[in-house]
């Protein structure tokens, strides 16, 4: 595993959102300006926007809050917790480990160098400015009992993220977080096991708290970050009340299905009542939200009739 010692130090000197001179860095870290130089062009990599003005040095556009494992520690009803602060993947992390680990298990991270998002795509991680998380269940009952999955951790997110004081965060089916009808955050939930065993799973979730610019081929869909709607929460906070949120609805979810959480549901699905379209494949079905079924499935409305659909994206159809 690479060593990431310095660059990692030299955040947290810069976390401030201070200038600081190459050669007080030098003097710091033990090595020449020039040195200093070569990991400032490794942070430009994380993601991280880097001032460099002569005779001042280098700074953060703004003071950036580090993930604490003590203050995330303090907070968890129950310890099982690995704070990295550079990983691939933290799915891939839980997934490559999932034969020791036990239900409720987790993984934050600053930045990751390959995040996923759902049918392969990248899910753009820069370092230090969202909350990216993964966490392990196992599921008894089998793949079949993991229908609704995502919707739960949805919910959940959302309003833990409503405690904190985002208050207009929405759900969005199946597993995504919106806020002002843009994407807030995203959910890949990670399923093995065969019919008749018991299913493992490892649920990922990037939240974007104050993500800096990403270009259209970084990002395919119109994104909005905490931040940029006024909103400052904690991150260690966040990262805590997740994990305990998580940890309590998921063996609720287990025992009950989908049943518990509908209500839920409806309360923040932000397309009820909203004309839809429907992405499957190829195919476009438009139609009026209607919210979801028992099972999870997407209730959609066309010409009088409501059908339920499994499959698929939505998105919003223009009036």
């Amino acid at each position: 595993m690479k060593d990431h010692s310095i660059p990692l130090k030299l955040i947290e000197i810069l976390s401030n959102g201070e200038f600081h001179s190459g050669e007080q860095l030098g003097e710091s870290l033990g090595m020449s300006r020039a040195a200093i130089n070569k990991h400032i062009q490794t942070l430009k990599s994380w993601g991280l926007d880097i001032y460099t003005v002569t005779g001042k040095g280098y700074s953060l556009p703004a003071p950036m809050q580090l993930l604490d494992k003590d203050t995330i520690m303090a907070q968890l009803n129950h310890a099982r917790l690995d704070v990295i602060p550079v990983i691939d993947s933290t799915n891939q992390y839980l997934l490559d480990r999932m034969n020791t680990l036990q239900s409720g298990d987790a993984c934050i991270a600053e930045y990751q160098q390959a995040g996923r998002g759902r049918r392969g795509r990248q899910w753009f991680s820069p370092f230090g400015a969202n909350l990216y998380m993964s966490m392990y269940w196992r599921l008894e009952q089998g793949p079949a009992a993991a229908m609704g999955l995502s919707l739960v951790i949805g919910i959940v997110m959302a309003e833990t993220l409503q405690q904190l004081g985002a208050q207009d965060v929405r759900v969005k089916w199946p597993n995504d977080l919106y806020l002002r009808d843009r994407k807030l955050a995203g959910i890949l939930v990670e399923l093995t096991g065969k019919t008749g065993d018991a299913a493992q799973i490892v649920i990922g979730a990037g939240i974007n708290l104050a993500m800096r610019g990403a270009d259209a081929d970084q990002i395919n869909q119109g994104w909005i970050n905490l931040q940029e709607a006024g909103i400052t929460i904690d991150r260690n906070d966040l990262a805590a009340r997740l994990i305990n949120s998580l940890r309590d609805a998921l063996p609720l979810f287990e025992r009950d299905g989908l049943a518990p959480f509908t209500e839920r549901w409806k309360a923040l699905d932000n397309f009820i009542n909203r004309p839809v379209k429907l992405l499957i494949g190829e195919r476009e079905i438009h139609g009026i939200a209607r919210g979801i079924d028992k099972q999870g499935g997407l209730l959609l409305e066309q010409e009088g009739e409501i059908r339920s659909w499994v499959g698929g994206e939505i998105s919003l159809r223009p009036q």
